[in-house]
């Protein structure tokens, strides 16, 4: 447990409280003003108070609390059976360890399956759960029915970041994870709904999974939405990658998108600073791994 942001955790050292406290808290608008000027946006999952509070010491804007902690933290096959009230709990420890250790990032949650899809009603009341639990933002993934829900959250206050290409909660009727937009079909049902997304408010757009062109070209049409890449490509205007998989800790197949930033940041805090390093400077990712 962090006692002081002074002091080192096994995780590496959190900087003195005096410069922490006088970074300005990361907001929507400056998301959407670097997503203007080009600067790459840096998105990491996390679950926890420390690991939470040592992305955003490293320089991370975002912090996810995925529903990808099923696979990484429970053990389940995927996160179709993550509830809200996990979600709800993990959001609370890290807004709570970022809060301790006087940190300035974003934080987005994910709504789980089956929290949503009911109605627009269902997807305020378990918004109003994770925004309360200290979420900025909510994720929510899919394309075309989602819209109006998109719309119904934005209009009540609620910042929406939406997902699209793989979207892991409905992989059974993807087929499983399997690279999407590759025909010009796919590909232009995926820019229909990324303009309905952003026409209905949504601000951020995880793109999961797509051909580095398609994400590219998304990317260039929605001057209002941040796109955030994750097997996509270099050219959305930034990244996320699941913590567990930069720092080369996986239980299954890592992805051939994935770098091992554990390899040479020498700390965990040294891996998040490499990455912040690297997609801020556009080393990673490398578009010819994702040609598909």
């Amino acid at each position: 447990m962090i006692q002081d942001p002074t002091q080192s955790t096994p995780y590496g050292t959190l900087p003195p409280a005096s410069p922490m406290a006088n970074r300005k808290p990361v907001s929507l608008p400056r998301l959407l003003e670097m997503r203007a000027r080009g600067e790459k946006i840096t998105m990491l999952t996390a679950y926890d108070a420390t690991f939470a509070a040592v992305a955003d010491a490293a320089g991370v804007e975002c912090i996810l609390i995925g529903d990808s902690l099923g696979m990484v933290c429970q053990g389940l096959p995927s996160t179709v059976g993550v509830s809200l009230e996990t979600m709800r709990y993990h959001t609370e420890s890290v807004a709570r360890g970022i809060r301790r250790a006087q940190g300035t990032a974003w934080v987005i949650a994910d709504l789980p399956f089956g929290t949503y899809q009911e109605s627009k009603e269902q997807a305020l009341r378990s918004a109003v759960v994770l925004s309360q639990a200290g979420a900025h933002m909510v994720k929510i993934e899919g394309g075309g029915w989602t819209a109006e829900t998109v719309r119904f959250l934005v209009e009540r206050g609620i910042p929406v970041c939406a997902h699209l290409g793989l979207t892991p909660q409905t992989v059974h009727a993807l087929g499983g994870y399997r690279v999407q937009g590759k025909s010009d079909a796919s590909a232009d049902t995926l820019r229909r709904q990324a303009q309905e997304l952003q026409d209905a408010g949504a601000s951020m757009l995880v793109l999961e999974m797509v051909p580095h062109v398609l994400a590219a070209s998304v990317t260039q049409s929605l001057p209002h939405c941040a796109t955030i890449g994750i097997g996509a490509g270099k050219d959305t205007a930034g990244q996320v990658l699941v913590l567990h998989d930069m720092l080369g800790v996986n239980l299954g197949r890592m992805p051939k998108f994935v770098r091992n930033f554990m390899a040479d940041g020498g700390s965990i805090r040294g891996a998040m600073e490499a990455y912040v390093a690297a997609v801020k400077n556009g080393s990673f990712p490398d578009n010819a791994l994702h040609a598909w």
